[in-house]
């Protein structure tokens, strides 16, 4: 359990998540491209894959967790088409390597989905050694990234088999607090931007920029899915948020001092914590669902906790039109690349 402190993962139990994998169609022959595999949703999601045949790329930072991640993926599932590339998410040349080996893979066949689901939250107001903000780099820019670099085998697969997808990974924390995207977030102004104040329904800087992040996810989502059915193109570009979901995220926030220390914060997740497991079904339904059609975004049935279910239609803060142009316009600035469709 918890205690007082995130020092693990609460341990809950899932109760969604084998029935939910079993029925996903089979996923033979596909190549998933996924970010953050270590531990957490991006984990099931993962595991999930590979049990269902697809073809299995995880996307790391090169660390003993990684390495275990992957050695107890083979021994679950024997089988299985699984392989790590080092990425790390706070250095754009490393991402520029990953997306390079991966196209070194997969460039004549394509690539099935490239799931961008990794995430930092909460940590501290510093820069990368890139210059931006280590949460708005990791959460964002890179994926974005990603997105560019290997848009042209998502676009081969899907003219192979008919559909590709892009997921994001979002949050509830998109709408709190309910600031539109700013664009000095996505500048070069890493350690600069809002300081380390920890108060979260203040809106502290810590969850400011998190926020920022969250909500980049599915602007970006729908900005793209717009130019996607705008060219035509086969390409799904679909999003999803976990709920509360026991994970590490919430263990490395409160290491960086990130999560306030007073009750009422700390026991709520203890209360409506759902596992890694069942908090991953928004993903894969995004990343695999047999309805999944462009523009879509998973969240789960009752808020915190429950079956996927799709958004009835699009939010405001998420779809507005100018957060839209600016994010991709600081996104290619960012990058030096832009989502060529």
């Amino acid at each position: 359990t918890m205690g007082l402190a995130f020092s693990a993962p609460i341990d809950v139990k899932s109760k969604l998540y084998s029935k939910f994998v079993d029925e996903l169609p089979d996923l033979s022959g596909k190549v998933y491209v996924i970010t953050g595999t270590t531990s957490g949703t991006g984990n099931a999601a993962a595991r999930a894959c590979a049990k269902k045949g697809g073809n299995v790329v995880m996307l790391n930072r090169k660390s003993e967790r990684s390495d275990k991640a992957l050695a107890d993926i083979k021994a679950e599932f024997p089988g299985a088409l699984v392989q790590h590339i080092d990425c790390d998410l706070m250095d754009l040349a490393s991402v520029r390597k990953a997306a390079d080996r991966v196209k070194g893979l997969f460039s004549a066949s394509g690539i099935d989905c490239l799931s961008l689901n990794a995430g930092v939250m909460a940590l501290e107001d510093k820069a990368t050694q890139d210059g931006y903000d280590v949460q708005i780099q990791t959460n964002h820019i890179s994926g974005w990234l990603l997105a560019a670099e290997l848009m042209p085998l998502l676009t081969k697969a899907a003219k192979r088999t008919g559909e590709a997808r892009v997921v994001t990974h979002s949050s509830g924390m998109r709408n709190i607090p309910p600031n539109k995207l700013e664009a000095k977030y996505f500048e070069k102004n890493g350690g600069d931007l809002g300081g380390n104040d920890s108060g979260y329904l203040l809106g502290g800087g810590r969850w400011q920029r998190y926020h920022q992040t969250k909500l980049a996810n599915a602007v970006m989502t729908y900005a793209l899915a717009d130019k996607l059915s705008d060219k035509g193109s086969k390409v799904i570009s679909a999003s999803c948020e976990p709920g509360y979901s026991a994970t590490n995220l919430q263990v490395t926030t409160y290491a960086d001092g990130g999560i306030p220390t007073h009750l009422p914060f700390r026991w709520i997740g203890f209360l409506l914590a759902q596992s890694a497991e069942d908090g991953s079904l928004p993903l894969l339904s995004a990343m695999c669902g047999k309805s999944t059609v462009n523009g879509d975004f998973y969240v789960p049935k009752w808020g915190a906790f429950g079956a996927p279910v799709k958004l009835p239609k699009r939010e405001k803060l998420c779809d507005d039109e100018e957060s839209k142009r600016m994010l991709w316009e600081k996104s290619v600035l960012a990058t030096g690349k832009d989502i060529a469709l």
